[in-house]
């Protein structure tokens, strides 16, 4: 598989903090077309890995190295880079800058200069992909939390690129409004090849990902597909993270003194486990 991103020894502080460093020596690689889900505590340095992989953040050489799609982050390839990556925010509103849905998509590619006939082409593909077509014309204000944030994703394919990175972008939706959200983001990566990384403390989307890294105090301590990560159950209670709640009843089993599968359950798993602990007896 092809790397989309690298990232070498990458360190970061605050100025204004003192202590531990927001990122200490952070490695990690990223295929693409792959999804992955960072995950940990407040104060982890989940967004701030966010925001150092689209340039937001300040690079200097001691800090380490960053490569999107090849190009290596500098204060020059910085422009290019963000070309590569759209990021979708935990407040949609904050992102929303048009009168319209429709002017709100077009609003980045007028800032790149498409030529209009281009312009209204990928406007259209992108709300069509997002099932949001009906409410072109519609104020941003007047749309759910969900529909809001499908239209904060369609601004972003729009402008093709290969990288979406969700920074706590379902962490304000009710339920249905999150697996909307979700659910959009799953049918354009299987369509387009896209990379997407989510930063997340909801473990129903991080269950989504092919892989997840946690993040403890600015240090990657982890890093597994979800079936691997889950299994360690109390360990990322204590952590600071939730963990599935089969994985919680199991532990609830166990200690009950019930032998328990060690191997990681989804809801429909365990509800068969029960069942055919239940025929035995």
């Amino acid at each position: 598989m092809t790397k989309i991103i690298e990232v070498e020894h990458l360190n970061f502080r605050y100025p204004q903090t003192e202590g531990r460093p927001a990122l200490s020596d952070v490695n990690l690689t990223i295929e693409q077309g792959e999804w992955i889900a960072i995950i940990g505590h407040n104060g982890s340095g989940k967004s701030t890995l966010a925001k150092s992989l689209d340039g937001l953040l300040p690079l200097n050489p001691e800090s380490g190295k960053i490569r999107v799609a090849g190009i290596e982050l500098t204060e020059d390839s910085v422009w290019d880079i963000r070309r590569q990556i759209g990021m979708v925010f935990q407040n949609p509103d904050n992102q929303f800058v048009g009168a319209t849905v429709e002017d709100d998509v077009a609003f980045g590619l007028e800032n790149i200069g498409l030529l209009r006939d281009e312009m209204v082409t990928r406007v259209h593909d992108a709300l069509a992909r997002v099932r949001m077509t009906e409410f072109a014309d519609r104020e941003p204000a007047r749309l759910s939390g969900g529909q809001k944030q499908r239209v904060a994703i369609a601004g972003v394919i729009a402008l093709q690129p290969q990288i979406i990175i969700l920074d706590e972008s379902t962490s304000m939706l009710d339920p249905n409004g999150r697996i909307e959200v979700l659910d959009t983001v799953r049918e354009l990566k299987k369509q387009e090849n896209l990379t997407v990384i989510s930063i997340t403390h909801d473990i129903d989307e991080a269950a989504n990902a092919n892989r997840i890294v946690i993040l403890d105090d600015g240090e990657i301590k982890e890093s597994g597909t979800p079936a691997e990560i889950f299994q360690y159950g109390e360990r990322l209670i204590e952590l600071g993270l939730d963990v599935p709640y089969a994985e919680r009843l199991k532990a609830a089993l166990h200690r009950q003194g019930l032998v328990v599968p060690q191997q990681y359950l989804t809801e429909e798993g365990l509800v068969d486990w029960l069942w055919a602990l239940h025929s035995k007896m």
